[in-house]
């Protein structure tokens, strides 16, 4: 007691706590932007200080391509790439009403062979409205590409902007890592 008064206390020696990393610190999230010209896709891991971007890219067909030969090479190169990296969840743009009824059947086609790769490997698919990602990632739903790819540079600590779709592919997981990090009283859409 006296040395409490007298301002010294005995110093308590803490054990050592080795931390062991969560499954959620290990969590790998694959995001989708689909379309039949330039299918973006980026795969991150959750990581702190950033999380750490595992792949990134554009699944490119040329114009004169059938869309059945575009159809393949889009379900071939996410195949490869979940082959690789092993994502637990995968997370899609939503639909977006498109003013061309063609569009939006190309779109869904290009939407579906990504999507029909990925349950074939079992892993959990995810929607979210291409506004509430920008709102998620910039802080304004009507935000310009650019603004996306930059803020997506910052975030994952890029030397670069990616690419546009890339970009938008990266966005759509970091707003799903954004939208499980904390309590939401709106669950993610879940296809």
């Amino acid at each position: 007691m006296k040395e409490r008064v007298g301002g010294k206390s005995p110093r308590a020696v803490l054990p050592l706590v080795t931390r062991h990393p969560s499954p959620s610190t290990q969590k790998i999230i694959l995001g989708v932007d689909p379309s039949l010209r330039g299918t973006g896709f980026g795969i991150i891991q959750i990581a702190r200080p950033f999380p750490e971007t595992l792949a990134q890219g554009t699944i490119s067909c040329p114009k004169n391509w059938e869309r059945s030969r575009c159809l393949a090479k889009i379900s071939q190169m996410l195949r490869e790439q979940i082959e690789k990296h092993r994502p637990a969840v995968c997370v899609i743009e939503g639909l977006f009403f498109a003013q061309n009824l063609q569009t939006a059947l190309i779109m869904g086609e290009a939407r579906g062979a990504a999507m029909a790769v990925i349950a074939e490997f079992g892993i959990e698919i995810f929607e979210i409205a291409p506004r509430k990602v920008k709102q998620a990632i910039v802080g304004y739903g009507a935000a310009q590409k650019s603004a996306v790819a930059k803020m997506v540079q910052r975030l994952l600590n890029l030397p670069k902007p990616p690419a546009p779709d890339a970009a938008d592919a990266l966005a759509l997981a970091l707003a799903h890592a954004r939208e499980n990090s904390r309590y939401n009283l709106s669950p993610l859409k879940k296809i």
